[in-house]
């Protein structure tokens, strides 16, 4: 439609404060905005509607014009309810950059403008958009008023009958229909995030269209920032997914979207704009978490005073656990993203998919309750994990993070998302008591992802219980030795099961997985004793070893962790 068909619509209530050598221009969509800078979420051809809420003073038009105009805008039109008639300031900053300005009568609500824009864009789904579209302008503006992407969805399901969730990359339910009945089966999430990854990673074009079981599902990427996605050049692809894919929300959709009309597609890429703005506020809030982390780690790298770093977690602690009587305890988790080119800056990555990880499994919501504070130096993340002092009744234990658990659920879609060159590592530290024991927190929290990051696969964590144990050596025995060493033992039973099929290297893990037992082992192995014997004889032939020896099964034990 032509701006200049608002002035004939009398309810709309829009009188033209100037521009009317611009009434041509037409109008694509509507947006209603009170952000400083609201670029970020216009992609040119809007309505722009605003209370004036930004505006502090005179100095602050001419900017906010200029922003709208090379965004590409269509008009501005500014509410009255306000500050009465609008400022002869804003109306010669429109002026002088040729955009359309409008006043909007403090009768009119901004809703009967962005139905009516709607309705005239696409009337073929003006009830769709309608809804849409004032979803997002409560969502924009400050409050509880906009209720968050659950919201959205259940207008999907109401208006559209399109069941829809929104999932994290690691597969965690972020937000779902509240009228849909249950939410998307852990493992199902998982599978989708899993599926999501990979293609984002080969850069096949959205949204993605998967098979779980009978069920489709179609996903669309969520970008940061509130954009919509975009096709990345040939020359960048691998550096902008790569900055983006272990962090950027999807929508899954129950349907199959190959067949579906433009109009549709249109919308619901509309709908991962409104998401991503969501999202950005939860990023925001989570600001103050960052930066207390930020300070505590400087403190403990540069080996500040405890009395120091103690005054800084007695501020982080309120933050972190909200109503908290005494200070907590405290652990360290250290993450390391690396991929195959290491010019790529990834410790943003890290902090990012740091904070995703430790957020509880069970936690839904776009804001859930996730007490850390994670910061990143390097290529590194460092979190810093409260846990609250634990009762009596748990005889004085604690309840903390395991990294074994810690990565139970996110392996499968974190694997998808690093397949082909990239790694993620974590280590884990014991609980500490005071501000002393963090310096030794965060470099048992790094031993221990070294640890890690010697073991085989893309996704791996060690934790404080390994560090006294042999495998804490084995990341710092040199690759030439670890080889020579590997070789000489295994190398002759390799050889030996190339040429003869007997699975000696098996009975040989089998065997001191049983600690030795003969009768475990050869049950284990579904063989009788005697035959055990006799590979087990093979092996000390072969070798030279005995392995009725502590020494020598230890030699065997390492080599095969080794290699």
């Amino acid at each position: 439609m032509r701006l200049r068909a608002l002035l004939d619509t009398d309810a709309l209530g829009l009188r033209l404060l100037g521009g009317v050598d611009e009434l041509d221009r037409s109008v694509r969509g509507v947006m209603t905005t009170d952000l400083r800078d609201p670029s970020r979420y216009l992609s040119g051809g809007e309505l722009v509607l605003t209370g004036l809420a930004w505006r502090r003073d005179a100095a602050d038009s001419e900017p906010f014009v200029r922003l709208l105009v090379q965004a590409g805008v269509a008009a501005l039109a500014a509410g009255e309810a306000e500050l009465g008639d609008v400022p002869e300031d804003l109306a010669a900053a429109c002026a002088r950059h040729r955009l359309p300005l409008f006043a909007v009568h403090e009768s009119v609500a901004f809703a009967t403008i962005t139905e009516h824009v709607v309705r005239q864009v696409s009337g073929e789904r003006a009830g769709d958009l309608a809804a849409v579209v004032d979803r997002h302008r409560r969502m924009m503006t400050s409050g509880p008023a906009g209720g968050g992407p659950d919201v959205v969805l259940d207008l999907l399901g109401s208006d559209l009958d399109l069941r829809a969730w929104v999932l994290s990359p690691t597969g965690r339910l972020v937000a779902g229909p509240k009228a849909a009945g249950p939410g998307l089966p852990a493992e199902v999430c998982a599978k989708l995030a899993a599926e999501h990854l990979a293609a984002v990673r080969t850069a096949r074009r959205g949204p993605h269209r998967v098979n779980v079981g009978p069920v489709s599902y179609s996903l669309f990427p969520i970008r940061g920032g509130g954009r919509a996605p975009q096709v990345p050049q040939a020359s960048q692809t691998v550096r902008d997914v790569r900055e983006s894919v272990l962090s950027d929300w999807l929508l899954a959709v129950e349907a199959d979207a190959g067949e579906w009309a433009d109009e549709r597609l249109d919308l619901l890429q509309g709908v991962t704009q409104l998401i991503a703005v969501e999202r950005e506020r939860r990023d925001a809030a989570r600001t103050v978490r960052r930066r207390l982390a930020q300070e505590v780690l400087e403190l403990v790298q540069t080996g500040a005073a405890p009395a120091e770093i103690a005054a800084r977690l007695r501020v982080a602690a309120p933050v972190l656990l909200p109503g908290l009587g005494a200070a907590p305890h405290w652990q360290v988790v250290v993450a390391r993203v690396e991929w195959a080119d290491s010019g790529l800056e990834a410790g943003p990555v890290a902090q990012s998919l740091l904070e995703e990880i430790l957020v509880d499994p069970q936690a839904g919501g776009s804001e859930p309750s996730d007490r850390i504070a994670v910061a990143h130096t390097g290529d590194e993340a460092v979190a810093l994990v409260p846990l609250p002092a634990v009762s009596s009744e748990h005889d004085g234990s604690e309840t903390g993070v395991l990294a074994d658990a810690l990565l139970a659920a996110v392996r499968e879609p974190l694997s998808a998302g690093l397949d082909g060159d990239g790694r993620l590592t974590l280590g884990v530290s014991a609980a500490v008591h005071s501000a002393e024991g963090l310096r030794g927190a965060l470099e048992e929290a790094r031993h221990a992802r070294r640890v890690a990051a010697a073991r085989p696969g893309r996704v791996c964590a060690a934790g404080h219980q390994e560090l006294a144990s042999h495998v804490l050596l084995l990341p710092f025995v040199p690759d030439d030795v670890r080889r020579a060493f590997t070789a000489r033992l295994l190398d002759p039973l390799r050889d030996y099961d190339r040429r003869h099929r007997a699975e000696l290297i098996p009975t040989l893990e089998a065997f001191l997985d049983c600690d030795g037992s003969w009768t475990r082992c050869a049950s284990r192995l579904h063989l009788h004793v005697n035959t055990l014997r006799y590979r087990v004889g093979r092996i000390e032939q072969l070798t030279g070893r005995d392995l009725s020896r502590l020494e020598d099964k230890l030699d065997f034990f390492l080599a095969l962790r080794m290699s």
